[in-house]
């Protein structure tokens, strides 16, 4: 009886200790379920808001539209002139058609198209070390929020003054949470999920561009067509609210019984039976990260291997940026119908992602050919576009060179993600990126006046785009190859034969890691 008594709660202790296990984050998730039932429906809303994020990237190119016009000036007997009027060829409803943007005013559609995507470069710059200090969740529900606001101000424009500035609100809240989506997607599930929830996440964007084009089909009055493209962001909005907070940023911040907390909620939603979770608790080990991140810009200037990489990845990111934007918003003026277009323009990036796996894991393509070949090629069907007549056949037309271009630079854009991580050490990947972003924003504010240089030539946009991939491709040719290589940890590491070189590196037996990539 007292050896009973002595064995059962030497069980229970036991039991506890079994329970009570100290594991790593990855080791709970892996408990909980890497990508259980509820991470996947998590990450489904999130996903499908990238599908409310696109309509406001291309609202532009539908609600800006430009027909063609003729102007019937009425004088008097002396010659004075009294008024003009105008008379649109194409009975549609557009900002162009209702405040009378043409001649000397036609440069504010692509004005207002410029201030979302400097809206975007604002909210990158802002909202990025915002979730990182006071979470993912807040952050992201907030900008949600305010974009549908400013989304509804958009429709509802009184004037084009008030309209150009709810476009760059708009940007302004677009660039932020699409980040903070994207992150959010990546910390919910185990690592071993990451490139298909970045892949998932960068062909929804796709997919959202052409349901944009159906949806512009179907609604074809600017205010009514900018309204239901907006609403859709009010049920992603109250899908959201039930969103718990990203456990890796809690765990991150140290605030780790909060992070159980999740993680346990997460198991329950599973049906996994975790009754206890016990996570390692986090110090201050990472405290010299936080001294690196100050000088890290300083560092892509001073050192001598970072300053060209930074160089030729800036131009290589404005390239991507200015060739993908420019034909995507250029769609509604290249010959057929603009609804189809745009659809077109949005699903021809769906096969990009494929593209992108198979050749950047390639001993013979590897991740540096494989950038400058698909940035050339994108260039090289700019350049073909030229010698094409505009009413040539379906086949092989102005629409259908520019369809290539596009699916080429979508893949050149996707593997410069990857890239460029691989390019950069640890300790300075993050501001390295940040730098890359910058200059990608600076190629989508510039891209909305490309489409509109037809107006001098109408080869002048496919001359540009031309240049800026065949440039950027062989610009890429000077980077050095990071297939089977080992990435950099530190600066000092770059010193080093294998890293120092620019042109090429030798090779090393190392295996690849999955990548995964984010949305424009």
């Amino acid at each position: 009886m007292y050896s009973l008594a002595f064995v059962l709660p030497l069980w229970s202790v036991c039991s506890l200790l079994a329970t009570s296990h100290v594991m790593d984050l990855e080791e709970a998730l892996k408990l909980v379920g890497e990508f259980g039932p509820y991470q996947r429906r998590a990450v489904a809303v999130l996903v499908l808001t990238q599908v409310y994020m696109a309509c406001q990237s291309m609202l532009i190119v539908l609600v800006g539209f430009s027909p063609e016009y003729r102007i019937k000036e009425q004088q008097q007997q002396d010659g004075v002139l009294i008024s003009q009027r105008v008379t649109f060829t194409e009975d549609v409803d557009t900002i162009v058609t209702e405040w009378f943007l043409i001649k000397q005013q036609a440069y504010k559609v692509s004005l207002a198209g410029s201030l979302f995507f400097a809206g975007l470069l604002i909210g990158n710059v802002i909202f990025g070390p915002l979730s990182d200090k006071i979470g993912r969740k807040p952050v992201y529900l907030t900008g949600l929020f305010f974009e549908v606001i400013f989304g509804y101000v958009t429709a509802f424009a009184p004037t084009y003054e008030v309209f150009a500035a709810s476009r760059l609100l708009v940007g302004l809240m677009n660039g932020g949470i699409g980040l903070v989506c994207f992150v959010l997607t990546q910390e919910y599930v185990g690592k071993s999920y990451w490139a298909m929830t970045g892949t998932l996440t960068s062909m929804t964007f796709a997919v959202g561009i052409a349901l944009f084009g159906a949806l512009g089909y179907f609604i074809q009055p600017w205010r009514s067509l900018a309204t239901a493209a907006n609403s859709s962001g009010v049920l992603f909005f109250l899908l959201s609210v039930t969103l718990p907070e990203s456990p890796r940023w809690l765990y991150s911040q140290g605030q780790t019984e909060r992070a159980e907390e999740v993680l346990l909620y997460m198991a329950q939603r599973n049906g996994n039976a975790v009754n206890r979770l016990m996570l390692q608790r986090v110090g201050a080990s990472k405290a010299g990260d936080h001294k690196n991140r100050g000088a890290g810009v300083l560092q892509l200037i001073i050192h001598p291997v970072l300053r060209l990489r930074t160089m030729v990845l800036m131009y290589v990111w404005y390239a991507c940026s200015l060739v993908y934007y420019g034909l995507t918003l250029g769609a509604g003026e290249t010959s057929g119908s603009r609804y189809v277009n745009v659809a077109m323009y949005g699903l021809v990036e769906l096969p990009a992602y494929p593209l992108c796996m198979y050749f950047i894991n390639k001993h013979w393509a590897g991740r540096r050919k494989s950038i400058a070949g698909f940035l050339c090629l994108a260039g090289s069907a700019c350049l073909c576009t030229t010698f094409i007549p505009e009413n040539a056949g379906t086949l092989l037309s102005v629409t259908s060179l520019a369809l290539v271009g596009k699916l080429m630079v979508s893949a050149a854009f996707n593997i410069a993600y990857v890239y460029t991580s691989e390019l950069y050490p640890t300790v300075i990947r993050n501001a390295g990126l940040g730098v890359c972003s910058m200059s990608c924003r600076v190629g989508g504010i510039l891209a909305p006046f490309v489409p509109s240089m037809r107006a001098l030539h109408t080869s002048m946009p496919f001359t540009v785009f031309c240049l800026s991939g065949l440039s950027a491709g062989c610009l890429g040719l000077l980077l050095p190859e990071t297939l089977n290589r080992p990435a950099a940890e530190t600066l000092e590491e770059l010193g080093s034969p294998n890293h120092s070189r620019v042109l090429e590196s030798k090779p090393l037996l190392y295996k690849d890691e999955n990548w995964s990539s984010n949305h424009k």
